[in-house]
This record gives C-alpha cells, structure tokens and sequence, in this order.
C-alpha cells in the first residue's frame, strides 16, 4: 500500500520570538517493509539554518534555527511512503518469554528495558502484563494475547487524559488513547524483562459510512514494538485497536517514550503564550 501524508503544525504567539531552535520528528523512517518514496519539509519562516541528520536511536532529525524575529512558526510535512510489512513467525515457535529476558541485554535491546519519567516500571503494570505470561509460554503467543486483552480492558476516550497522566491512573480507570495504552503495555512487558520500544506514526482511519473524509481530521497514533529475540527481531503491535501492525500504520520513529521522538519541541526566546493547531492526512494514494 502506498499512503500519501500531510501533517501540519502551526504556532501562534502572543509576543514576538527573536530566536528560535526546534527539533523535528516528522520524516518516516525507511527500513524492511517501508519505503519512504518522498519527503520533504516546508516552513514558514523559511529557517535561517537547517540540518538534517539522525538520532540515537537511527530516527530521521531535522534542526531548525530561526534567527529572525517572528510571530508564528507552520511546518508541514509532506510524505509518499509505501508499506508491507511482513507477517510476524508463528507465534509457537517463538523463544520461552523467559530465555527471550535473559538474552535481552545487547546494544539492539539495552535503551528499550528500562524505566522513563513517563514508563516508570510498576508492580500494577507488570502483574497486569504477567497473566499473559505463565512459564515456558512461547514470548509471541503472549505478546499477541496481551495485546487483545488490552483491547478488550481499556476503552479508547480522549480528553480524559493528557501527555502527564501517569501510568496508574490509566491502570485505574481502563480508559485514555493510545498514547496511554502503549505506555501501559510498555511498563507491563519492560517489568518482565521484555524489551519494547516506543512507536509513532499514523494509522490509515476511516469515514463512517454514508460520510465523507474530512480533511485533517486523522491524529497521530502510537503503538508498540516488542523483542522476540536474536534471531527474530521485533514485532509491533497496536494495542488501542488489538492487531498487529501490517499494511495501514506508517511508522515515523520510535525511542523509549513519547518524549524521545516528539514531532516538534524547541527552545524560544520570548514568544510568551501560544496557540497550536496541528492537522494530519493519511490517505492512500490511489484515492486522492
């Protein structure tokens, strides 16, 4: 599948900026079963310097800096990514979850079994996670279980929460989105010994029938990607929708928590309050 995408983010100040540095998240990654087709950045104000590079963890970085006062800052992104994931192994065959733990301590794993300010690792997050994972269990046959109990726990509600909710609040009240969702998994699998990783992206969404699409109305997601040891590799799972990803998830980057890999942070100087407005489009190309 070939999916077109558009994310827009616009800031409006109170007061003037006279200088400006930001980070951007905003390019797919291009790895096995994506294929980043184009990219490409537009701002306004045109940045006085821009780089491109990668970060720790091999996700695509853009720096800006604007050096020249001003009063609102927009950046759109725009993307032609083609996507095919494999399927994962047959999940019998997976390692025991507790060899997979035991070997989970490489270069590849080592960023992804620890604690966060956002994933502390709690005793509530790993007992939930535990129950799909009794001894000897094949690390996928869990992983996959955990994922639709999760679905099937937890019901998807926004506005109840926001990006300082902590972990047991969403434990406590089974409700949030799927930003919440994959930090409680993340603690739950990182508790055992598992290492998981932070996702973000988009997945493809779709008018209710008889309705058109609105334009910009599709969000950013998240989602989880899980070790399933050395020799293969990592699966991801969505588990505000309860499936694996496959052909209607873009990936943009991953990191141990959202704020590793946030679309757009910086540093201001003035600027006092702001107005944002973010707007996103993921549309399969022959549908345009």
């Amino acid at each position: 599948m070939i999916y077109w995408l558009r994310h827009r983010t616009a800031y409006g100040y109170a007061q003037t900026v006279d200088l400006a540095a930001h980070l951007l998240h905003l390019k797919p990654r291009a790895l096995p079963g994506q294929r980043v087709l184009s990219a490409r950045l537009t701002c306004v104000p045109k940045p006085d310097h821009h780089t491109e590079t990668h970060d720790h963890f091999g996700n695509a970085a853009t720096r800006l800096f604007l050096v020249a006062p001003h009063t609102g800052f927009e950046v759109t992104a725009e993307s032609l990514v083609e996507v095919d994931f494999a399927p994962p192994p047959e999940a019998g065959l997976t390692l025991p979850w507790e060899e997979v733990a035991a070997q989970a301590q490489g270069v590849e794993t080592a960023d992804f079994l620890h604690a966060t300010p956002h994933i502390p690792l709690l005793a509530e997050a790993t007992a939930y996670a535990r129950t799909s994972f009794p001894p000897g269990r094949p690390v996928l046959e869990g992983l996959l279980e955990l994922n639709r109990r999760m679905r099937q726990d937890f019901v998807f509600q926004a506005g109840v929460t926001s990006i300082t909710t902590p972990i047991s609040e969403v434990l406590r009240d089974r409700r949030g989105v799927c930003q919440d969702f994959t930090q409680v998994m993340l603690a739950g699998l990182r508790g055992l010994g598992l290492p998981a990783r932070y996702v973000s992206g988009y997945v493809r969404t779709r008018p209710p029938p008889g309705q058109v699409r609105r334009r910009g109305a599709d969000q950013s997601h998240a989602w989880v990607s899980a070790w399933l040891g050395p020799d293969q590799g990592w699966v991801q799972l969505d588990p505000t929708n309860g499936i694996v990803v496959r052909d209607e998830h873009v990936i943009l980057a991953w990191g141990r928590d959202f704020s590793d890999i946030s679309p757009l942070r910086g540093v201001l100087l003035g600027g006092g309050d702001h107005r944002l407005s973010v707007s996103v489009d993921l549309e399969p190309e022959m549908e345009r």
